[in-house]
């Protein structure tokens, strides 16, 4: 693909602003897609005065824990329900600076081709942090497949399933181990990061998958004492710019959508 043109006014936007001494932002990110949004915007940020590193991670617990003990200056992996979780267990004050994009949550089978050919008791994966596997639960509830007692519990676990007519038998794994499950499970509730991760279309591939109007937007995230700071703004502004709605428009073709 041709990025010629988002990369000439990302370099506008970088020469406008105006070159000041260089200050170093490390961000934690999972590979994809924020690492490769990330990348995207070095080289308009380092022109700009920011020299953006980024460290990629495979699990969503360490990019917080690396940002909460100032390892890092901050995260961009996860979606508002998370963080909001993450703070609540961990005692972490974590804060978000801005939204960038939303990843439509997705199912997908190697074993049937629709939601409808699920059999009796069969096998559904899904992510073992609440508020993915709420998430999960609450997509297959908009399928049909199941009924919550609460309806609208973003942090359901199985154990909240008020009505199961097939007896889906549910797992709760590690979000990252999913893909990777595919092929062992009748159904598994992917996050779109690690669904493009290991090859898979949402568009395409998804037996179900959330709509734009998802309320999970992924965020970029940092403390109260740098969430503020120049470059970071810097940064904020750069991943909420329109060559970077361009850019995931134009890479992801629906599986990541803008969120600004």
């Amino acid at each position: 693909m041709n990025f010629k043109k988002t990369l000439v006014g990302l370099t506008a936007f970088a020469v406008f602003s105006g070159a000041q001494a260089e200050e170093t932002l490390s961000v934690a990110a999972t590979a994809v897609p924020h690492a490769e949004i990330l990348e995207f915007i070095q080289p308009a940020l380092k022109e700009n005065g920011v020299d953006l590193q980024v460290k990629v991670f495979t699990d969503y617990v360490q990019p917080n824990i690396q940002v909460d003990q100032k390892r890092m200056d901050a995260n961009f992996f996860q979606h508002q329900p998370y963080l909001d979780e993450f703070n609540d267990g961990k005692g972490t004050n974590l804060v978000t600076v801005t939204g960038v994009h939303i990843e439509p949550f997705g199912a997908y089978s190697q074993k049937v081709d629709s939601l409808d050919a699920l059999e009796e008791g069969a096998t559904v994966a899904i992510p073992n942090d609440p508020t993915n596997g709420g998430r999960a639960l609450l997509l297959l509830q908009d399928a049909g497949l199941i009924k919550l007692k609460d309806e609208s519990k973003i942090t359901a676990t199985p154990r909240d399933i008020a009505e199961n007519p097939k007896n889906l038998d549910f797992k709760e794994l590690e979000a990252a181990t999913l893909p990777r499950i595919l092929n062992q499970v009748d159904l598994a509730l992917i996050n779109t990061n690690y669904a493009l991760e290991a090859g898979l279309n949402p568009a395409e591939d998804a037996l179900v998958i959330e709509g734009a109007n998802s309320p999970y937007v992924n965020i970029l995230v940092a403390r109260p004492d740098n969430k503020d700071s120049e470059a970071m703004q810097k940064l904020a502004e750069a991943l909420t710019s329109e060559d970077v709605r361009a850019f995931i428009e134009e890479k992801y073709e629906g599986a990541v959508v803008p969120a600004f």
